[in-house]
């Protein structure tokens, strides 16, 4: 299966954060993020099951790093961040889907 990222409907994450899932199994999410300049992650992010994020284009602020495109972050279960930029950024993301008795 293949499919043209921008023509996958986004989900209004919040302001200037658009997420775009992408398809995959059941036991793992895969997805796009989109923030537009001077836009941050409307809540902190926690991990149950850890996260996996590459910089596709733009610049990521994490704390005080700054994160470039070809940037790979891994986020560890139970972790937490509330990722912003100041440019504008897209993000490819994976995690594991925690098994619904963990739900």
């Amino acid at each position: 299966m293949s499919v043209r990222i921008d023509d996958i409907e986004p989900v209004i994450v919040g302001p200037g954060c658009l997420r775009r899932d992408l398809p995959s199994t059941r036991d793992v999410r895969v997805w796009v993020v989109d923030m537009v300049p001077g836009s941050q992650w409307p809540s902190v992010d926690v991990h149950d099951t850890g996260e996996e994020v590459f910089v596709v284009s733009g610049e990521l602020i994490e704390g005080e790093q700054r994160l470039g495109p070809g940037s790979y972050l891994f986020f560890p279960p139970g972790s937490r961040h509330q990722p912003r930029t100041e440019t504008g950024v897209r993000l490819f993301g994976i995690n594991l889907v925690a098994p619904a008795s963990a739900r």
